[in-house]
């Protein structure tokens, strides 16, 4: 009977599912793209060495550059230095004063004369608002007593998000004055390890005429100056001022004007005849 029951029932669910009781579900075919058979692979050809590739690859020879000749430095006795023209010709030789050009370096003076220069060039515009200047009402949020929470007396309070600061930094002035002695001390320090190094330079005159870039680029070309120069000119006129405008690290000054940090960050020093006597002058102790 259970054997009877079993057919049976298997009978019936042959014909529910519509199925007869020996048929048996095809197999699951896999989708077309994927059935296919992948195309053999080429064999690839074994890489050449390296060395092999660079011999095979044609070689382009690079054309020879027009190198200038380099313009000459003309030499001086020792404490002396020679004055050129504008087409770098010497023209005689100037002894430089051992009091401003042959001085002991003082590395502490030059330090201090650096950082009073940095200082002074600071806008010192930084701010924060403070608890009267923060926006926001003065009222008192909630009473003194009896609501649990902690006393508060202004929604500004320092205390709170978005409130004042306190001692925050205000704008202020970062400049302060070098003792002149002391100054006047640096600089010479300094002029005299530019002098050491071999940066100075005293050209005659420098002859700019007219306001144009290219003479005064064809001038520092000629006597072989390059990068970062301090051009220093008695009273330098409109049409010295507006050439070397747009040259790039190029600063054109009076001999006033002539400050430590200047001289040290400027490896040439550019001096007119006159320039280097006024600034000897107002230089020597």
């Amino acid at each position: 009977m259970a054997e009877k029951k079993t057919t049976a029932h298997k009978t019936g669910k042959a014909k529910a599912t519509g199925k007869a009781p020996g048929h048996k579900a095809p197999a699951h075919k896999a989708p077309a793209h994927r059935a296919r058979a992948h195309p053999p692979t080429r064999k690839k050809a074994p890489a050449r060495p390296v060395r092999e590739k660079a011999e095979a690859r044609p070689v382009r020879e690079t054309p020879a550059r027009k190198e200038k000749p380099a313009p000459a430095v003309h030499g001086a006795a020792e404490g002396a230095v020679a004055i050129v023209d504008a087409e770098n010709r010497k023209l005689s030789e100037h002894t430089l004063r051992p009091e401003v050009f042959a001085v002991a370096v003082n590395e502490h003076l030059l330090y201090e004369a650096v950082k009073q220069y940095r200082a002074s060039a600071r806008r010192g515009t930084h701010m924060t608002k403070n608890r009267a200047l923060v926006s926001g009402s003065g009222r008192k949020p909630w009473r003194q007593k009896g609501t649990g929470r902690a006393r508060v007396g202004a929604i500004r309070t320092p205390l709170w998000r978005h409130g004042g600061t306190v001692f925050g930094p205000q704008p202020r002035d970062y400049s302060y004055a070098m003792p002149r002695k002391a100054r006047a001390a640096a600089l010479r320090s300094a002029l005299t390890r530019r002098y050491k190094d071999g940066g100075l330079r005293v050209v005659d005159r420098f002859g700019i005429d007219q306001p144009k870039t290219k003479v005064l680029k064809g001038l520092l070309d000629r006597l072989g100056v390059e990068g970062k120069t301090l051009l220093v000119d008695h009273q330098p006129d409109d049409a010295l001022l507006l050439s070397g405008r747009n040259i790039p690290g190029l600063k054109v000054v009076d001999p006033s004007q002539v400050n430590v940090y200047d001289v040290l960050d400027c490896p040439n020093l550019l001096v007119s005849q006159e320039a280097l006597g006024k600034l000897e002058e107002q230089l020597t102790p």
